[in-house]
């Protein structure tokens, strides 16, 4: 029986099979052997044990299309991002140290500022010419006018997602919306793996239905900073890479190099001032954290 892990805990893995429902396994001690941990995200073949308690050992992995790192999950096909536009003010570093995080580890993103309806004028077309520039797809959304989830909806359709950002932006309130309506199967999810008890530190996969499932995502830091070398930070900031050719000097940093790409792009509106910014001081923290591991 193929299903797909949506949630571990103390060495139990909760695994969603459709149209059968969830089932409590155990992965079989050959996983430990070969020192091969599956994740939730992970497609699973497993053996049922019962079917009236609906238990079961996990016997197969199956291959991974995806394996993020942070936070630690397979198979998950894009990132929604969710912030405010407003209480709490958006935290654009926050923002842009979580795509640099998406964008290192390849995962397609979309970015969506909730509470459209209290946001100030003019909002909506900086945060557009700052990130659909960068080739980002931006989304505006009202839990409280039911707005834009339809089109969050469709985004998700048939894929696997995790969904990040700060407290306070509405992102509960946001998932709320997408599970309404889920069908009897799915509140025996909630139900099984108890769902709440564990949400600041576990990983948890819900199905909305038609192969879409969606993961709530704990602990995203703002401390976060790439592993890559500091000169190869600019291509976590897409839009920086065009520019960044026509660089005078191989290697430039874009910080203090005469004939740079970049700063140019900046000058002329090309690149957002703040996302300039933010590649400047998540820079500056790469090229001090490199210095110390040396000293």
């Amino acid at each position: 029986m193929t299903g797909k892990i949506i949630k571990g805990i103390a060495g139990f893995y909760y695994v969603h099979v459709i149209d059968s429902g969830i089932y409590e396994c155990k992965a079989k001690g050959a996983f430990r052997k070969d020192k091969i941990k599956p994740l939730v995200g992970d497609d699973v073949i497993i053996d049922v044990i019962s079917e009236e308690e609906k238990t079961g050992n996990v016997v197969k992995l199956l291959p991974r299309r995806t394996e993020l790192i942070r936070p630690a999950v397979a198979n998950v096909d894009q990132a929604l991002l969710i912030f405010a536009t407003k209480n709490p003010e958006p935290n654009l570093n926050l923002l842009d140290r979580f795509l640099c995080m998406m964008e290192e580890q390849e995962l397609p993103i979309v970015i969506c500022f909730n509470k459209e309806d209290i946001a100030d004028e003019g909002f909506e077309q900086k945060m557009r010419d700052t990130y659909e520039r960068a080739g980002y797809k931006v989304i505006f959304s009202s839990t409280k006018e039911d707005k834009g989830i339809n089109e969050i909806k469709q985004i998700l359709q048939g894929k696997t997602s995790t969904v990040a950002g700060p407290s306070g932006v509405g992102k509960s309130s946001i998932v709320n919306m997408l599970t309404e309506g889920q069908s009897m199967e799915t509140g025996e999810v909630s139900e099984k793996i108890g769902r709440g008890k564990h949400t600041t530190r576990h990983s948890e996969l819900l199905y909305l239905g038609e192969d879409t499932f969606i993961m709530d995502t704990p602990g995203f830091s703002s401390l976060f900073v790439p592993k890559l070398e500091p000169v190869d930070l600019y291509t976590l900031f897409p839009e920086f890479i065009g520019p960044a050719a026509n660089c005078k000097f191989t290697g430039c940093a874009h910080d203090k190099e005469p004939k740079c790409g970049v700063k140019l792009a900046v000058e002329n509106g090309e690149i957002a001032k703040s996302r300039y910014e933010n590649y400047l001081q998540i820079y500056g923290e790469m090229v001090n954290e490199r210095n110390n591991k040396y000293r």
